[in-house]
C-alpha cells in the first residue's frame, strides 16, 4: 500500500506540473497503470486478506469495490478529457490532479482495516471533492464548495465522536475491525447505540442517505459531470463500505437487531426522499443524484432485513455503481449538445444523438430494475427478505414509493428524447464515441443482470457472511 501510495502521489503530481494537456495523458496513463497493476496483484496474486503497511487488509469487500472503482475511473478519465478540452491549461491540470487525488483517497477507505484511518480518507476524499465542485469558478459552485465542506465535515466530526465512544466501550487496544469485533461483544448496549447513530449520521454525507444526502446532491450538481460519475459510486460506495463495516462489528454484539431496525427506518426515509424529491427537480443531474439516494435507501433496506437482504443490498451497490456512472456520463454527452440540464426546457435528443438517446432510454430501463436490470434480482431478493420476515406494511410502501420513482424517471427521461425543444438553442454536435463508452458500462450491468459468473457470486457471499 506504501508503494501504491506513493505512484499514485507520484502521478497525480505530475498531472499538476504538466506543461500540456498531452503530458497530462501520460501522467493518467502512468496512474492508471498504478490502479490496474494492483487490481492485477490482488486478483492473480492470491493476496486476499493479506496485511499491508499495519493498517491496510485486501479483503473481498476492498477488492470488490475498488476493482469497480479502477474501471468507472477510467472511464471518467476519458470522458473529462473531452468535457475540458475547451478548459485553460492551469484549471485542467488542477482538476485531474485532484481527480487522481480522489480516486487514491477512496482506495484508502476500501482497503482500510483501521476504523480510525478509514476516518482519516474519508475526510481526505472531502478536501479532493471540494477542490474538483468549486472547478468552475462561480459563485454558485463557490457556494457548493463551502456547504459541502462544512456540513462534511460536521458528518465526519460527528463519526469522530462515535468512532471515540466505541473506543471507549472496547477499552483500548487495537483500533483494527478484527480486534474491536472481539472486543465489542461484551459493551455497554447504550454506548454501543448512541455510537452507531453517530456513526451512521456521520458517515451518511458520503453514501448519500438521510439525514446528510442533501450535501451529495449539491456536489454532483456542482461538479463536472464525469466527476460527478465518480462521487455519486466511488465515493458512495466508499461510505457504504465504512458503514457496512460499523455494521459487521454490530453484528457481534447484542444490540444487532436494534442496528438493523434503524436502517430499516433510514433506508425507508431515503428512498422516500429520493421519490419525492425526482418529482419536484428541474434539472437532470440533481435529478441523478435523487436518484442515488433513492437506491441507496434500498441497499439500507437490505442491510436492515439481513440475511438474503445483506446479499442484495451488497449487489445492488454493485450493479447501481455501473448503471449510475454510465446515465451521468451520458448526461456529460447531454450538457455538449445543450449546454445545459433544464428538464422543462431540452428535448429532440433523440434525433439529435440517437445513440445517447438510446443509452438514457436504456438507463431508465435499468435504473428502475425493470428485467434483465441486475437491479430487479437484488430488489427481488430485497422483497422476499421483507415477505420472510412478516414485514408487508414495509412491502407496501416501498412499492408505493417505486411506483412514484418509476414514474417520474420515466417522465423526464421522456421529455428529454421526445419533446421539442423550449429554447432558442443551437445544439452542437454530440460526441457518438463518447456516448458508446458510456453504454458499455450499461450493458456490463446488464449481463450481471443475466449471468453472474460463479467466482463473482462467491465473492459476494463472503462478504455479506456476517
Amino acid at each position: 500500500m506504501i508503494i501504491y501510495f506513493l505512484l499514485s502521489l507520484a502521478g497525480a503530481a505530475l498531472a499538476l506540473a504538466a506543461r500540456s494537456k498531452r503530458f497530462i495523458a501520460l501522467a493518467g496513463l502512468f496512474f492508471f497503470a498504478v490502479q490496474f497493476g494492483l487490481a492485477g496483484l490482488l486478483l492473480g496474486g492470491g493476496r486476499t486478506g493479506e496485511t499491508s503497511a499495519l493498517f491496510f487488509r485486501f479483503d473481498e469487500s476492498g477488492l470488490l469495490f475498488y476493482c469497480l472503482l479502477c474501471v468507472v475511473g477510467a472511464f471518467v478519465f476519458v470522458h473529462s478529457k473531452a468535457y475540458l478540452k475547451e478548459n485553460p491549461l492551469k484549471e485542467y491540470r488542477l482538476y485531474f490532479c485532484l481527480l487522481m487525488l480522489l480516486q487514491t483517497a477512496i482506495a484508502g477507505v476500501y482497503f482500510s482495516d483501521n476504523i480510525a484511518v478509514t476516518w482519516i480518507f474519508l475526510e481526505a476524499t472531502t478536501l479532493c471533492a471540494a477542490g474538483i465542485i468549486y472547478h468552475r469558478r462561480t459563485a454558485q459552485t463557490l457556494e457548493a464548495t463551502w456547504k459541502y465542506i462544512f456540513v462534511c465535515s460536521t458528518g465526519i466530526a460527528m463519526a469522530y465522536l462515535g468512532i471515540l465512544l466505541l473506543c471507549s466501550v472496547a477499552e483500548g487496544g487495537s483500533l483494527s475491525y478484527g480486534a474491536l469485533a472481539e472486543r465489542l461483544r461484551t459493551g455497554n448496549p447504550l454506548y454501543l447505540k448512541i455510537a452507531f447513530l453517530l456513526i451512521l449520521s456521520g458517515y451518511s454525507c458520503k453514501m448519500e442517505i438521510f439525514p446528510l444526502y442533501t450535501i451529495g446532491v449539491d456536489a454532483n450538481f456542482a461538479a463536472p459531470s464525469p466527476a460527478s460519475a465518480l462521487i455519486s459510486t466511488g465515493l458512495v460506495n466508499a461510505g457504504f463500505l465504512a458503514i457496512f463495516r460499523v455494521y459487521r462489528l454490530m453484528a457481534e454484539t447484542d444490540i444487532f437487531g436494534w442496528v438493523r431496525s434503524v436502517l430499516l427506518i433510514v433506508g425507508l426515509l431515503s428512498l422516500a426522499i429520493g421519490a419525492l424529491f425526482l418529482r419536484r427537480t428541474n434539472n437532470y443531474k440533481r435529478f441523478l443524484s435523487y436518484s442515488t439516494v433513492e437506491n441507496m435507501g434500498i441497499v439500507a433496506i437490505g442491510l436492515g432485513i439481513g440475511g438474503i437482504g445483506v446479499w442484495a443490498a451488497l449487489f445492488h451497490a454493485v450493479c447501481h455503481t455501473l448503471v449510475k456512472s454510465s446515465l451521468f456520463l451520458q448526461m456529460a454527452v447531454v450538457r455538449q449538445v445543450y449546454d445545459g440540464y433544464r428538464i422543462n426546457r431540452l428535448g429532440d435528443y433523440l434525433s439529435i444523438n440517437k445513440v445517447g438517446a438510446v443509452g438514457l432510454l436504456l438507463g431508465t430501463v435499468v435504473v428502475l430494475a425493470f428485467p434483465p436490470s441486475p437491479l430487479f434480482l437484488s430488489e427481488l431478493m430485497v422483497f422476499r427478505g421483507i415477505f420472510a420476515a412478516g414485514k408487508w406494511w414495509l412491502a407496501l410502501v416501498m412499492l408505493l414509493l417505486l411506483c412514484i420513482v418509476v414514474y417520474s424517471i420515466c417522465a423526464r427521461i421522456i421529455k428529454l428524447c421526445y419533446q421539442p425543444n423550449q429554447d432558442e438553442l443551437h445544439p452542437s454536435r454530440a460526441d457518438r464515441a463518447l456516448s458508446w463508452s458510456a453504454l458499455a458500462l450499461l450493458i456490463a450491468a446488464m449481463v450481471l443482470g443475466l449471468w453472474q459468473p460463479a467466482p463473482f457470486r462467491e465473492l459476494i457471499t463472503v462478504i455479506a457472511t456476517l
